[in-house]
């Protein structure tokens, strides 16, 4: 169900990998994208590198280097200062930002974002119905994830975050202007054992109606994280 070239929601394929650069420094972050070059053309910075002095300073290093940047910083606090936040980030070249799924944070989010896409958080993919069960919640991960979305897109946003394993429904509920992004990618291959639960390969991911996928760990950790990115951007050509 990808979008083909006959839509105007048409992504170059090797737009459509978002590598997330969950490192402790700019230096780093800016090491492993010199090491991905071409190969990558879309990056993920969040919480991690968010907590340093520098967060702002890569942004704008990677636009002047032509990289689309998704700012992952699920915002979360009350209407008023989701809004300012946005306002601050609205015009800093941003392509994606992320805000939690609850409806007066979205909708403040939204007020506020000009060309920024905002995207709302569903359920994290390191979680699963028994996490859901610990909060108190009664849906299981799939009916959440959809009453999410579907709230997320009425509120103004543009999109969502969603695992792979729920994205045929929403595209299915949604249509094709909504924008998704998945994360929980592991290539067909991956030995990757960490704290996500809801993973997906790519080739899947894409066969069932995402956009864009993030992945962090089967790049940075690779021997040769290049050749793994480029292994991955195949792969999605190959889907779509």
């Amino acid at each position: 169900m990808s979008l083909d070239k006959t839509s105007d929601f048409y992504i170059p394929p090797n737009q459509r990998l978002i590598v997330a650069l969950d490192v402790p420094n700019i230096y780093e972050a800016k090491s492993l994208v010199d090491k991905l070059g071409s190969t990558v053309e879309f990056y993920k910075i969040g919480l991690e590198l968010a907590t340093t002095r520098d967060y702002f300073d890569l942004l704008n290093w990677l636009t002047n280097q032509g990289k689309s940047v998704f700012a992952d910083l699920k915002l979360y606090d009350v209407p008023a200062t989701v809004s300012a936040a946005v306002r601050q980030l609205r015009d800093t070249g941003a392509t994606f930002l992320t805000v939690h799924g609850d409806k007066s944070i979205m909708e403040a989010a939204a007020s506020e974002k000009g060309d920024l896409q905002i995207l709302a958080v569903t359920v994290l993919t390191s979680m699963d119905n028994e996490d859901l069960k610990q909060m108190g919640i009664g849906l299981d991960v799939e009916d959440l994830v959809l009453e999410r979305a579907k709230l997320a897109i009425s509120s103004g946003c543009d999109g969502v975050i969603a695992s792979g394993l729920e994205v045929q429904t929403l595209r299915q509920t949604l249509g094709n202007e909504a924008t998704i992004v998945t994360p929980g990618i592991r290539p067909a291959d991956s030995s990757v054992i960490d704290d996500q639960k809801r993973i997906v390969t790519p080739k899947s991911a894409f066969e069932d109606g995402t956009n864009y996928i993030v992945v962090g760990r089967p790049i940075r950790n690779a021997i040769d994280p290049k050749s793994m990115a480029e292994t991955i951007q195949a792969e999605i050509a190959a889907a779509i």
